[in-house]
């Protein structure tokens, strides 16, 4: 049975200490957190994160990156088809871009979009883990 995943990142200010959450079942599994780096990157550390978390026994991944749900399911195929180069310009954060996209090749991954700060418990509990994570929090013993 796959996994279900809920993960979100935070950077403050943006750029700047940045953190990223995974939660299962409203726990945190996977935290981590950088000195400096944005919004976007701790989105995508959070995906990596759970994909390798889940492993072979797939995850659904819950989110509220619709940049990140793009780069999987829309760019990154043509992006390295075409020697990991677009048109107008380098693409940003290749180093995270290429490794979520050997990833999301290699594991069963369902991405699910939810808007971001409108109530959804899950996602409003990634959002304050990753915050946490960006002060330093780690994932609790059990």
């Amino acid at each position: 049975m796959k996994k279900v995943l809920w993960t979100d990142g935070s950077a403050s200010p943006n750029p700047g200490p940045g953190g990223y959450a995974v939660l299962e079942n409203g726990e945190p599994v996977c935290l981590g957190r950088d000195k400096n780096t944005s919004n976007i990157r701790m989105e995508g550390r959070a995906f990596i994160e759970a994909m390798k978390y889940a492993g072979s026994e797939g995850c659904e991944i819950w989110t509220d990156s619709e940049f990140w749900i793009n780069v999987l399911t829309k760019w990154a195929q043509g992006w390295e088809r075409n020697g990991w180069k677009k048109k107008n310009g380098p693409i940003k954060n290749l180093d995270l871009v290429q490794e979520a996209w050997e990833l999301y090749n290699k594991y069963p991954v369902e991405l699910h979009f939810t808007m971001g700060h409108v109530g959804t418990e899950m996602n409003e509990l990634a959002d304050e883990w990753a915050n946490k994570a960006r002060k330093g929090a780690e994932v609790p013993a059990k």
